[in-house]
Order: structure tokens, then C-alpha cells, then sequence
């Protein structure tokens, strides 16, 4: 069993954990990110992570995983390994997240919702929404890294494999900005 401690180590070894001024995907800005691309470039911390991970909901039944592109879809894949399940990600389409590429989920089945990372939870909320409107079942959500603390509600049961409460702040109370610090947007929305 992996601790904190060892995944923020992972992290660290790999480069993922950024220090500085960022625009995170929610809009928010923070002086940490978690660029989990660079972490998930390597397959052997991929597996070791998505394993324990996993094992979180061993007990659980669940037919498909499911994550947000871009940095839900090798999660997803990785997961629905360790489960013996099937991996889907979902995408925007003007604005809007769906299932594509001749995606489909049966009424009733399983699922379970992944993300790299997450600050607010929007797109896994976005997601736990596409697999409630399509009749699935969620059977929880599971994320590498929780920056919100814990206090992202997702409105699932939801496990992490890192809980930390890194600073975020509305763009217009960012003490960054106002020290005139420009903010970088390293996600993959500015793609």
C-alpha cells in the first residue's frame, strides 16, 4: 500500500509537482500544479499508482471506467486494467462533456469515474452527469491527486491517492497577480 508520503514522492521524482503561478482548468489561480502528464509518461509509476487505486474499490462491481480527456483518458486505461473492466473517456464538444467516437454505456451498468487531478471536481461532476444521463450506475470516483483537501463535493463516494490543500484563489484575490507575477496555464485546455 502506497502512503501519501510515496505518491507525492512519485511526483516529486518525475518532475509533476510545479512550483509558481498557475491558471488552473477551473479558472483558479495556485502557486502549486500538478502537471500528471509527466508522472503518467512513465509506465511502471502509472501502474504502481492506478493499482493502488484500484484496490480501493476492489469491492465494488464495476464494469467500465471512465475519465474526462485529456488527463482522465491513461487513468482510465490504467484503472479498467487493474479492475478487469473497460475504459471510456468522455470529451467536450462546444463546450459541452460527452461520450463520442461511438461511445456507449447500457442502462444499469457500473461505472466508475477517474481523474488525474482535480481542484473544484467540475469535470468529474461533468462526467458523473454524462453516466447518470445515460442510464450507468457510478459506482464512485477515483483521482490521483485531490488539491481541494477533501473539500471538492462530487456528490460520490471518491477516493484519492493524495489529499493536499494547495492554495487556489479567484483570479481577481490572486496574491500573485496583484505582486504582478504572470500566471502560466499548463494544462490541456490551452492546447
Amino acid at each position: 500500500m502506497l502512503t501519501e508520503a510515496e505518491v507525492k514522492s512519485i511526483f516529486e521524482r518525475t518532475g509533476a509537482l510545479l512550483q509558481g503561478h498557475f491558471q488552473l482548468t477551473s479558472g483558479r489561480h495556485g502557486d502549486q500544479y500538478f502537471q500528471c502528464a509527466l508522472v503518467l509518461q512513465h509506465p511502471k509509476y502509472t501502474e504502481m499508482l492506478c493499482r493502488e487505486l484500484a484496490a480501493r474499490f476492489s469491492g465494488e462491481v464495476i464494469n467500465t471506467v471512465i475519465g474526462p480527456a485529456m488527463g482522465g483518458i491513461i487513468v482510465s486505461y490504467e484503472m479498467a486494467r487493474a479492475l478487469g473492466a473497460r475504459s471510456l473517456f468522455t470529451e467536450r464538444e462546444n463546450g459541452v462533456m460527452k461520450l463520442r467516437r461511438g461511445f456507449s454505456l447500457e442502462p444499469g451498468e457500473r461505472v466508475l469515474v477517474v481523474e488525474d487531478v482535480i481542484t473544484t471536481g467540475g469535470s468529474v461532476r461533468e462526467v458523473v452527469e454524462v453516466v447518470r444521463g445515460l442510464g450507468g450506475e457510478v459506482a464512485g470516483a477515483g483521482v490521483l491527486v485531490d488539491r481541494s483537501g477533501g473539500t471538492a463535493k462530487l456528490g460520490v463516494r471518491t477516493e484519492a491517492l493524495l489529499t493536499t490543500k494547495a492554495a487556489s484563489y479567484a483570479p481577481e484575490n490572486c496574491p500573485l497577480c496583484k505582486r504582478g507575477i504572470p500566471a502560466v496555464k499548463p494544462g490541456s485546455r490551452n492546447v
